[in-house]
């Protein structure tokens, strides 16, 4: 004699198993899911770095606007920047392009 499942519980098995199906995929894919947090990990991680740079260029620029301000004022680097500006060159320099 053969058992055979009743229609209700293969129903029930079928629901069960789309139901895990479901979450399974929702826990890989979705917008929860550990392929997107991989990727927000990555762009965490490039943010960082970006972060690190401007921080480093903020801190040059703000070392270079103290040596020209009235409080600080270093002659060499005014000099460099009026003859880059300005295009300055004495008589004794030759200027390589």
């Amino acid at each position: 004699m053969s058992q055979r499942l009743s229609i209700s519980a293969t129903i029930f098995f079928v629901l069960a198993l789309a139901l895990g199906l479901y979450f399974a995929f929702a826990a890989v894919q979705g917008p929860s899911g550990i392929l997107r947090r991989i990727q927000i990990e990555s762009e965490t991680a490039e943010l960082a770095v970006e972060r690190d740079r401007l921080r480093t260029e903020v801190a040059r620029m703000q070392n270079l606007t103290r040596r020209l301000s009235d409080e600080y004022l270093d002659l060499d680097l005014l000099d460099e920047r009026a003859r880059e500006v300005l295009g300055y060159a004495r008589a004794d320099e030759i200027i390589l392009r």
